[in-house]
């Protein structure tokens, strides 16, 4: 008899440590653990009730326990039920913050409650951070309150689909990714020199040549194999060493875009999952996918261009658009398309690492120049901008663009993403102009995450413990100025990234890292602490097939 008792005993001592584990990423603003409660338990015959509303987070939770637990729960319009049921609403819960939201949980039911329908879905993702990592017929929630709310308006997370083009079911499942981690904004880099990627039926050339490339560097870049960039006529201010002439590709061919119904596609599929998505179209450098289509566009008349296929530095010696009127009426058929598909009241539109030698040398841009009292080709780059700018603007929308555009005068309404450290976003505050904070040493992902990398990447290694640690507000702007720092950003260029299993290997644990650092208190970060959560967080990764280093189990 003793020994039953004992039994029982140990039996509920263990369940009551169970419940005290309860692993939230991003760590939420208030957590209370009801230890004396027994869990919440779902199962077949669980019940939803909601309004018509919040169907996306229905669905959503639906979908998820389906798929990874075979278990779907049914809604029911019996707002009387009290027991085995989840309850979701929309209350007035914090006027200042619409992504507010409250969870209880006991063992009867769970009630969620939220300022908004987006709140609410937040919410159903910590549900589903609560829920055990492993499939069973009926899955404990612990007995817990919280409440919850981002500390950033803007939380982004970047993917680079010109160097190497990912489907509509990738993008989509990455998409689902930033929806778990409560991320809010998807930039979707569309166009670069190495390959153009959405249909525009007013120009199909940009699809038919644009979108493909012969080869790929072999390596990291110089890469290694015959001489590949012989073709390329480079000014004499541009000095091409030994090392740049080895540069090899595979001579493979690569490629591929989304159609506009893809788009459309997609475009709803992140909606429902309340992340808006910034497309991204390069301007005016990082066109040479352009410039293949389209020739005419560029600073040497009759040359012909060829989409990109080295990556890395010899790509700042490639050509610009001219800032010629025929260029600005291209560009502005082509974002009244892109418009029209994306929502967004934002449309990135680059700006970055656009060589001005090109102008320089070039006789027309030497007489626009001259013609609008331009002194510089700085200043030609924010005349550039600037006309995209006022166009853009005139539609309704405002545009992003690197830290670059600053260059000659920022333009009047721009956002200013900081790649280039902080100083891009200093700067842009300290004229009242929103910044977005990606330096390149902390927030770019394809970047090696050890310091001994056992697969290619990009420069010097991006840590997760540096990630963790980056603090997104400067210390040198003032405390009014920091109002503009509008939050930050995670970015993942593929040269190096080739199929959705090494973009998974290289986005988490860092995913997980940016979202605290975006959603949680500031004095909430505690490294020790995030690094116990993640090793429940590993555990769901595993259930949902994601690839990570295992090396972060060793800890």
């Amino acid at each position: 008899m003793k020994k039953i008792i004992f039994l029982f005993f140990f039996i509920g001592f263990c369940w009551k440590l169970s419940a005290q584990e309860v692993n939230i990423i991003p760590q939420p603003v208030q957590v209370s653990l009801n230890p004396a409660t027994p869990p919440f338990t779902i199962n077949s015959g669980t019940k939803i009730i909601a309004p018509d509303s919040l169907l996306n987070s229905i669905n959503f939770l639906n979908d998820y326990l389906t798929k990874y637990y075979g278990i779907a729960i049914s809604r029911d319009t019996t707002s009387g039920m009290n027991t085995n049921v989840i309850k979701l609403a929309i209350g007035n819960l914090n006027p200042t913050n619409p992504d507010t939201y409250e969870f209880n949980c006991n063992n009867k039911q769970i009630q969620i409650s939220a300022s908004s329908a987006q709140g609410v879905f937040y919410a159903i993702q910590t549900l589903i951070q609560l829920l055990p990592n492993a499939k069973a017929a009926a899955l404990q929630i612990p007995a817990v309150s919280i409440t919850d709310y981002p500390r950033f308006d803007y939380r982004g997370m970047h993917l680079d689909v010109s160097r190497h083009f990912f489907d509509v079911a990738f993008v989509k499942q990455y998409i689902d990714y930033l929806a778990l981690h409560k991320m809010n904004y998807f930039h979707w880099h569309l166009t670069d020199d190495h390959g153009w990627r959405i249909e525009i039926k007013k120009y199909p050339k940009l699809t038919e040549i644009g979108a493909w490339r012969n080869g790929s560097i072999i390596g990291l870049w110089p890469g290694q194999g015959n001489e590949n960039i012989k073709y390329q006529v480079f000014p004499a201010e541009i000095k091409i060493t030994p090392k740049d002439a080895i540069i090899k590709t595979d001579s493979i061919k690569h490629g591929g875009f989304y159609t506009q119904e893809e788009i459309k596609d997609v475009v709803d599929y992140a909606a429902k999952r309340y992340i808006t998505i910034i497309p991204e179209i390069e301007m005016p450098a990082h066109s040479m996918a352009l410039l293949a289509a389209n020739p005419e566009l560029g600073t040497e008349p009759n040359k012909k261009y060829s989409v990109a296929e080295t990556w890395g530095m010899m790509n700042k010696y490639n050509n610009v658009l001219q800032a010629s009127d025929t260029t600005f009426k291209f560009l502005e058929n082509v974002l009244t398309e892109v418009m029209d598909l994306f929502p967004s009241p934002y449309i990135h539109i680059g700006g970055d690492e656009a060589s001005k030698v090109w102008w320089k040398r070039s006789s027309v841009s030497q007489q626009i120049m001259k013609a609008n009292g331009l002194n510089t080709e700085s200043e030609l780059q924010s005349y550039f901008i600037r006309r995209i700018e006022k166009f853009v603007n005139a539609k309704g929308k405002t545009i992003i663009g690197w830290n670059e555009i600053l260059q000659g005068g920022l333009a009047p309404n721009a956002v200013v993403m900081s790649w280039q450290g902080e100083k891009g976003g200093i700067d842009a505050a300290n004229q009242s102009h929103k910044a977005i904070m990606t330096p390149e040493n902390k927030m770019y992902f394809n970047h090696a995450q050890f310091v001994k990398e056992d697969s290619l990447t990009a420069g010097k290694p991006s840590l997760l413990i540096d990630v963790y640690n980056y603090e997104p507000l400067p210390a040198a702007l003032s405390a009014e100025k920091t109002s503009y720092i509008w939050g930050g950003q995670g970015c993942l260029w593929t040269e190096y990234i080739t199929n959705p299993a090494k973009v998974q290997y290289q986005l988490f644990p860092r995913l997980d890292a940016l979202s605290e650092i975006l959603w949680s208190p500031k004095e909430k970060k505690n490294y020790p602490d995030f690094q116990r959560r993640l090793k429940s967080q590993f555990s769901r990764y595993d259930l949902m097939g994601i690839t990570y280093s295992k090396r972060y189990l060793e800890n």
